[in-house]
Protein backbone atom coordinates (compact mmCIF):
# COMPACT_ATOMS: atom_id res chain seq x y z
CA UNK A 1 0.00 0.00 0.00
CA UNK A 2 0.94 4.00 -0.71
CA UNK A 3 0.15 7.08 0.44
CA UNK A 4 1.25 10.39 -0.84
CA UNK A 5 2.90 13.18 1.41
CA UNK A 6 0.65 16.16 0.53
CA UNK A 7 2.41 20.11 0.74
CA UNK A 8 1.26 20.53 4.54
CA UNK A 9 2.80 16.94 4.81
CA UNK A 10 -0.12 15.16 5.79
CA UNK A 11 -0.38 10.96 4.98
CA UNK A 12 -4.34 9.61 4.57
CA UNK A 13 -3.60 6.21 5.93
CA UNK A 14 -4.78 3.56 2.99
CA UNK A 15 -8.31 2.65 4.52
CA UNK A 16 -7.22 -1.53 5.03
CA UNK A 17 -4.73 0.18 7.23
CA UNK A 18 -7.26 1.75 8.89
CA UNK A 19 -9.67 -0.84 9.04
CA UNK A 20 -7.27 -3.22 10.41
CA UNK A 21 -5.78 -0.79 13.71
CA UNK A 22 -9.55 -0.26 14.20
CA UNK A 23 -8.88 3.61 13.34
CA UNK A 24 -12.03 6.44 13.06
CA UNK A 25 -11.74 9.85 12.73
CA UNK A 26 -10.42 11.57 15.52
CA UNK A 27 -8.51 8.42 16.98
CA UNK A 28 -5.12 9.60 17.51
CA UNK A 29 -2.07 7.30 16.82
CA UNK A 30 2.08 7.22 17.78
CA UNK A 31 4.83 6.67 15.77
CA UNK A 32 7.92 5.75 16.65
CA UNK A 33 11.41 4.90 14.39
CA UNK A 34 12.47 1.39 14.13
CA UNK A 35 16.63 1.29 14.15
CA UNK A 36 16.36 -0.47 10.85
CA UNK A 37 14.57 3.04 9.28
CA UNK A 38 11.28 1.42 9.48
CA UNK A 39 8.46 3.73 10.91
CA UNK A 40 5.67 1.79 13.20
CA UNK A 41 2.14 2.87 13.72
CA UNK A 42 0.64 2.74 17.00
CA UNK A 43 -3.18 3.49 17.60
CA UNK A 44 -3.52 5.03 21.05
CA UNK A 45 -6.98 3.73 22.75
CA UNK A 46 -8.81 4.87 25.00
CA UNK A 47 -8.70 7.13 28.25
CA UNK A 48 -8.23 6.48 31.78
CA UNK A 49 -11.79 7.27 32.28
CA UNK A 50 -12.56 4.18 29.72
CA UNK A 51 -11.43 2.72 33.03
CA UNK A 52 -14.00 3.57 35.48
CA UNK A 53 -16.26 0.74 36.87
CA UNK A 54 -13.90 -1.62 35.54
CA UNK A 55 -12.90 -2.70 38.85
CA UNK A 56 -15.30 -3.76 41.61
CA UNK A 57 -15.08 -1.74 45.25
CA UNK A 58 -13.24 -3.51 48.17
CA UNK A 59 -15.30 -5.38 50.36
CA UNK A 60 -13.28 -3.42 53.14
CA UNK A 61 -12.57 0.44 51.78
CA UNK A 62 -9.06 1.23 52.52
CA UNK A 63 -7.68 4.92 54.27
CA UNK A 64 -5.51 6.81 52.42
CA UNK A 65 -2.44 5.92 54.50
CA UNK A 66 -3.10 2.06 53.99
CA UNK A 67 -3.53 2.90 50.28
CA UNK A 68 0.18 5.21 50.20
CA UNK A 69 1.95 1.85 52.03
CA UNK A 70 0.66 -0.56 49.64
CA UNK A 71 2.12 1.61 46.90
CA UNK A 72 4.90 2.09 48.56
CA UNK A 73 5.45 -1.53 49.41
CA UNK A 74 4.84 -2.37 45.49
CA UNK A 75 7.71 0.10 44.34
CA UNK A 76 9.98 -1.30 47.09
CA UNK A 77 9.38 -4.50 45.51
CA UNK A 78 9.09 -3.41 41.59
CA UNK A 79 12.74 -1.87 42.47
CA UNK A 80 14.47 -4.60 44.39
CA UNK A 81 13.67 -7.04 41.13
CA UNK A 82 15.76 -5.08 38.89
Amino acid sequence: MEATITSKGQVTLPKPIRDRLDLKAGDRIAFSMEDDGRLMVTPITGSVMDLAGMLPRPAVPLSQEEMDEAIAGGAVRRALRR
